[in-house]
């Protein structure tokens, strides 16, 4: 199973050059996914790559910071900004980044396509990703 992220760009580019090992999301799948597309949000407004998940942490913000501070690709105060009022929250732990030679225009592959606001199931929206795996 595979979803589609919405991730701003800034934070793309750090997660393409290692810097930034965890996704950190307020809420989670439901299905058991293994890989996630990358759609780079506004200006860029493409799916740019494909994060394989080694595994998902669930804690507390302040444990999950504590846990990932070092590989986070945010700081401190935008983390904890992010998570304000939480008491959950998630780390996707990215096992390896694949970066798309050619972007994918997901509107080309879905006329209707609005970009996720945390994630979506590609057999829900772009069914035509999971051909080019």
């Amino acid at each position: 199973m595979s979803v589609i992220l919405s991730i701003k760009p800034k934070y793309v580019e750090k997660i393409k050059k290692g810097l930034k090992l965890y996704e950190f999301r307020k809420s989670i799948f439901k299905e058991k996914v293994s890989e996630i597309w990358v759609y780079s949000s506004a200006p860029v407004k493409q799916i740019v790559g494909k994060i394989f998940i080694e595994t998902i942490i669930e804690d507390n913000p302040q444990e999950l910071w504590k846990t990932c501070k070092s590989k986070a690709g945010i700081n401190k105060k935008s983390f904890f900004k992010y998570f304000d009022g939480k008491n959950t929250g998630y780390a996707i732990v990215i096992k390896k980044y694949e970066h798309l030679t050619s972007p994918i225009n997901p509107i080309d592959e879905n006329i209707n396509f609005v970009p996720p606001q945390s994630f979506a199931y590609t057999s829900n929206i772009l069914p035509s990703l999971l051909s080019k795996k």
